[in-house]
């Protein structure tokens, strides 16, 4: 075992922090050069090409979080075996991880590439941007071996304990990728095309430097050329975990995407407002989303080493930060929302509409910690179907219906809109005490 990955030992929070902090520098880069595309192109070309680059990224979004939501299972069951000082266990999930996810990202490739067209159709794309969008996406679809390679190898970082690399190797995909952005879409004019040449290639760097890593450091057990074979049992648990938070984020990007067109039936106005809202609660949601990661793994290796405490510590403390970061959130933007928002627009009627909305759908920075925090707790123990359920049923009965309801009841304003996240996020909230605390008296009569 590499002590310096342990997460059973020593301070529970310092361990949380030192974990989760790498995670939020991960994820911001992450966001920061999956924008970049949209600034350099915007620089370059028109607004056909704008689009063909908007709503591809949008569909890379999407798959990207399904695959992340996939391998999650592979990171929770990697920390499991760490945590239970089984490194036998812990290089054959490893090594299943890669021949399976490997043909799984072969299939998925041909699907998609198949399906470009038909792609391009449901996503409404106007006529204008639809051969740069097939071309965009095509080409990044040819990439997405490099995607599942690269968080897959982040994934048995992380089940091992360390969250560094995987932002080194983030890190090395931002650099290559905005250089390449300016080569290929300001230097050879490539326009859509160089914007996903120019990610593809950033991600193909990130896995090289994944690569490299994965074979010089010590991860607490060793990867044998006999581990590299498909167990149906390590399949069955790492679907266990990873397919219901699959399903999750899939669908909640669908969700974005229905609300975004909600959205757009009221007009330019709002609709600019609500994607500009959109793109800044993603930043301030960074904050929780690290610290999901993070709990899932200590809560996956402290399980494992049956240390359930420290589990239940981790995630108190994560509430705690979580929370206390939300409140801030929600309360800096009932005064200040206008600092936020003019970043992107100075159309004073956009301005405006995005205020009121970002006023009211800034609680759910509040409601969101915590469900965030309990779905990490929860994939970490090996029922992320509670993740799903929660995350389900309020998109169902509050989000999406909500977001409706309050655009047609109240066209003049935003702010109606705005509550339907947040009350979503409390639903999900009030879900996840409710099963943690009937889990933990279960428990207590065993």
């Amino acid at each position: 075992m590499n002590r310096k990955n342990d997460l059973t030992q020593g301070s529970v929070g310092k361990n949380l922090i030192m974990f989760a902090m790498p995670y939020l520098l991960f994820s911001f880069m992450q966001t920061f050069y999956g924008m970049a595309d949209l600034f350099v192109v915007g620089l370059y070309n028109g607004s056909e090409t704008t689009t063909a680059v908007s709503i591809g990224s949008q569909v890379m979004h999407m798959l990207t979080v399904i695959i992340i939501g996939f391998v999650l299972g592979t990171t929770v069951h990697i920390g499991q075996c760490i945590g239970a000082k089984d490194g036998k266990k812990a290089s054959g999930t490893a090594g299943t991880s890669a021949v399976f996810f490997a043909v799984f990202a072969v299939g998925l490739t041909a699907v998609l590439i198949l399906c470009t067209g038909p792609i391009v159709h449901v996503m409404l794309t106007p006529e204008e941007a639809v051969a740069e969008t097939r071309t965009y996406l095509a080409i990044c679809f040819a990439g997405i071996p490099l995607i599942v390679a690269y968080n897959v190898i982040s994934g048995i970082f992380r089940g091992s304990g360390d969250s560094r690399r995987p932002m080194y190797f983030v890190a090395a995909a931002c650099v290559t990728n905005i250089a390449l952005d300016f080569v290929f879409i300001g230097g050879c004019g490539l326009g859509a095309a160089g914007a996903a040449l120019g990610t593809v290639c950033g991600q193909a760097v990130s896995v090289a430097a994944a690569l490299a890593a994965i074979r010089r450091q010590d991860l607490g057990f060793v990867v044998r050329r006999e581990d590299f074979r498909i167990e149906r049992e390590i399949v069955s648990k790492i679907l266990k975990v990873g397919t219901p938070v699959a399903m999750q984020d899939g669908l909640i990007q669908i969700a974005f995407i229905l609300i975004t067109v909600i959205a757009n039936s009221r007009g330019l106005i709002a609709s600019a407002a609500v994607g500009i809202v959109e793109k800044l609660i993603g930043f301030l949601f960074l904050v929780p989303s690290a610290f999901l990661s993070a709990i899932s793994t200590i809560t996956a290796q402290n399980m494992g080493a049956d240390k359930p405490e420290r589990a239940r510590r981790a995630l108190y403390y994560s509430l705690l930060i979580t929370v206390c970061w939300g409140l801030f959130c929600a309360l800096y933007n009932q005064f200040l929302p206008h600092t936020l928002v003019g970043l992107f627009t100075r159309d004073q009627a956009v301005l405006q509409a995005g205020c009121d909305y970002l006023r009211s759908y800034a609680f759910d920075c509040v409601f969101a910690a915590i469900h965030f925090c309990f779905s990490g707790y929860f994939c970490g123990d090996q029922k992320s179907m509670v993740s799903f359920i929660h995350n389900i049923t309020a998109i169902i009965l509050v989000r999406i219906p909500g977001a409706w309801l309050a655009s047609r009841y109240f066209p003049a304003s935003l702010y109606p809109m705005g509550w339907a996240a947040p009350l979503g996020s409390l639903l999900s909230a009030v879900i996840c005490v409710v099963f943690y605390l009937y889990d933990r008296r279960r428990e207590r009569r065993v």
